[in-house]
């Protein structure tokens, strides 16, 4: 996938979901870098579940639409809106770059840790690890920097 394309969608969709920075986007970038290789992997690799450019579990989408979304109703209805989807289908993560974008920086927005500085590579990486992949995850913040050195900078 070209940098300056998924840029431009990331940006386009948390301009419309109403959670735009440019941490966000980098983060955002760092995580697509590291969870499908730039958008290389649609699905995960082996027998895995995760889906989309952001490899998103639906266990973790159906969390987030049923736990996070339910009380964010103007949060949800822009999603919903933004990403040209009537309801919330995990499936849809595989195609739609949009609803994977905002769902997971909607992940992000779950903890209440502050993002990174946008040129804060290590800090992406330890959020990345402690939030998304989660410590017992078999991504490594060293991984992670390595993506981000190869598919952003």
């Amino acid at each position: 996938m070209d940098k300056d394309e998924l840029t431009c969608l990331i940006i386009k969709a948390l301009v419309g979901i109403g959670k735009y920075s440019p941490n966000a986007v980098n983060l955002i970038l760092g995580t697509i870098a590291q969870e499908s290789a730039f958008g290389k992997y649609r699905r995960q690799l082996g027998c895995g579940i995760a889906l989309g450019i952001c490899q998103i579990e639906t266990a973790t989408f159906n969390d987030i639409v049923d736990n996070y979304l339910f009380y964010k109703k103007e949060l949800k209805e822009k999603i919903l809106k933004t990403c040209g989807v009537s309801e919330f289908n995990a499936e849809d993560l595989v195609e739609n770059d949009m609803l994977a974008i905002s769902m997971c920086r909607v992940h992000y927005l779950r903890f209440r840790e502050p993002l990174p500085h946008e040129n804060d590579i290590v800090g992406m990486a330890k959020l990345w690890k402690l939030r998304y992949n989660t410590p017992l995850g078999a991504g490594t913040e060293e991984e992670f920097v390595k993506n981000y050195n190869k598919y952003v900078v």
